[in-house]
Parts: C-alpha cells; structure tokens; sequence
C-alpha cells in the first residue's frame, strides 16, 4: 500500500465535495490514468482560480460548489491574463513561472474535458466556450535551464563522502553545546546516515523513500521496491538497485531499528520515527525527512541541499559511468528528456575534471 496515495486520497476525497459538480465530473473521469496525489494537485489549482473568481466578482455563487458552469463560458481572455498576473504578484504564496504554467496547465485539462469530450442529455457540450484554448502556456523548464540553476548546488562525489562523514561524526562535534540537539542526534543519527547515504547511492525520491517498508529492502541483491512516481498500480512494485555503500548503513540501522524506535509489530516502514508524546515509532513523513537534511545541510554549509539534490547528486555521478537510458531507468522518468539535464550538469563537471588535471 503506497503510504502517501492513502493520505493523498482521502484528502482529495474530502475536497472533491466543496467543489462544483463539473469538477467531480472530471475527476471521476481522470481516476483511473492519474494517481490521486496528481489530482489533488488539480483540486488545489482549481481551489485558487475559484475563489479568485468569486473574490473578482466573475460568478454569482455563495460558495465555490455552487459557482455555475456558465460563469466559465463568460470569462475573456483578459479574466485569464488578470488571474495570471495574481498569482505572480499576491504577497502570500508567491508562484514561481514553473507552478504559475501548472496551473494554467491544469485549467486547460479541465476546459478542455468540459468543451470536448464531456457531454449533456442531448450530446452537446458541457461547456460551449472555452476561452483556455486560447491560452499558451510556455515550457518553462527545459533540461538545460534546469541543469544551469543546479550548477553547483550539487555535492561532486569527494563532497559526498564528506557530508556522509559530517552526519555521522562532524554533526555532534557543532552542536555539542546544545544538550537537546546533541541527545535528538545520538538517538536517530544511525537513521538519519541511513537515510542520505541511501539516497545518494540510488536516487530515491523522499516519496519512493517514506513508502518503504523494512521488507521492501534485499540486502543481497542490493534492491529496494518502491512505488515508482506517476505509476496508479498499488499491486506492483518497482526494483530499484543501490550500491554498495549504502548496505552497511542500512544493516546497522536494521539490526537496531525495532529497539531504537519501539515499533509496533504491525507497523511495516522502514524509517520511523518517536513523535512527542508518543512511546512507540511510527513511519517518518516526508516533511520529517526534509527537514532532517536540511538540518544539517546548514550545518555543513550547504543551506541549499535538499533530498531531492541529492538524488540529482547521485544521478550526475551515475550518468557519468552510465548512459541515458540506464539512468533514466534508475530514476525513474517517464521520459528521457527530463534525464537530459544531467548530459548538461556531466558536460560541466567534465570540462572541470579536465581543468584540474591541468593544474
């Protein structure tokens, strides 16, 4: 059972009857192809653009159930312009382009669904106008652009063993000051070496790394099955390799994790967690091992660092010893386009390599 779907469909479950019917419509269209975490994502999107409109006064509506599907027929291409230029400006919640395309992205599929496929009694269209066709939505990220902003924000492979030292040494030696901070580290950071030594020896996501459970893990094959992002089959999970490195941190944490965090013995994950108040352990979240890197990221003088920065780490160094397509296969991209960046990131760290042997 993928821990994050359950979550994120049961709260998509509970938004989808705040929205008007249009909107349950094309969900229940959309459930079957997308996971319930992608259509949460579109519920939120269209959460703003509604209340927007109704703050607007574009919709006669008492609530965003009731806004009426002819309020979507009037809107001009001056409404969407307006809505974009919202989200670029509100003072809260500030959009970057990238969220900014996908949300106007998200407005398209909906339209779209209205205008050309959904229909009523009499087989016309549910929507007879639909200005978000109109619309062009600009492809803000291209594997290049990507590769330029991570240019050194990533660890090179002597910066990897480094911080992996410093999480499982160095960390205690800066906050030995700080009782509170220094007992929290004794206690979890075996978990915690775990944790980024696995990322940075395999390329997991922080999602595919929550998922986990203690049996998901063979040691001897060095595998770890995972829920694989984008995939809406909960039957069947994904073998993903990771190197050797990280087997040793991941016995240690193992042979201690059931003492350590008290588990449950129903409680199936892998990397657990105390929460305050409670005595037994329970499946860490995604926020909670965010956090936790960025804990002591700062500490290693790399605020910058995120999980999802070091799986990119990782998968710079991997690409360099593989080729496209094994890379893409170890990630886990749909296409491999997206896995292009590190052809851009690996042309740079080349150009470096060969620099420093000049020196």
């Amino acid at each position: 059972m993928n821990i994050l779907k359950v979550k994120d469909r049961q709260e998509l479950d509970k938004k989808i009857p705040t929205m008007p019917w249009y909107v349950e419509k094309f969900i229940n269209f959309k459930l079957p192809d997308l996971s319930p975490s992608s259509l949460l994502e579109y519920v939120r999107d269209y959460e703003t653009f509604f209340s927007w409109m109704l703050a607007e006064g574009l919709a006669e509506a008492d609530s965003m159930k009731q806004l009426p599907i002819e309020a979507l027929e009037k809107l001009h291409m001056e409404s969407i312009d307006n809505f974009r230029m919202f989200l670029m400006t509100r003072t809260e919640h500030t959009n970057s382009r990238v969220t900014i395309s996908r949300k106007l992205s998200s407005l398209r599929s909906l339209f779209h669904y209205l205008s050309q496929i959904a229909e009523d009694e009499e087989f016309y269209p549910l929507l007879k106008r639909n200005v978000m066709a109109k619309v062009e939505i600009k492809r803000t990220h291209k594997p290049k652009d990507t590769a330029a902003k991570l240019e050194g924000k990533l660890l090179q492979e002597q910066e990897i063993h480094e911080f992996i030292a410093f999480v499982e040494h160095g960390y205690g030696e800066e906050v030995a000051g700080n009782k509170q901070a220094l007992y929290s580290y004794h206690i979890n950071k075996v978990r915690d070496a775990c944790i980024i030594r696995l990322v940075l020896n395999s390329g997991l996501r922080v999602s595919e790394v929550v998922n986990l459970n203690a049996d998901d893990i063979d040691l001897k094959k060095k595998l770890a099955y995972v829920y694989r992002k984008g995939s809406n089959d909960d039957t069947f999970k994904t073998p993903v390799y990771f190197r050797q490195d990280a087997t040793e941190n991941l016995m240690a944490y193992m042979d201690m994790r059931q003492t350590q965090y008290k588990a449950p013995r129903k409680e199936k994950a892998l990397f657990l967690a105390i929460a305050n108040g409670k005595k037994e352990g329970e499946r860490m979240t995604k926020r909670a091992i965010q956090e936790m890197v960025i804990k002591y990221a700062k500490r290693f003088g790399k605020p910058y660092l995120s999980v999802h920065k070091l799986r990119h780490s990782f998968a710079t160094d991997y690409y360099l010893r593989n080729d496209l397509y094994k890379t893409q296969e170890q990630l886990g991209h749909a296409s491999p386009e997206t896995t292009q960046i590190y052809a851009h990131l690996t042309d740079k760290t080349m150009a470096q390599a060969i620099d420093n042997e000049k020196e």
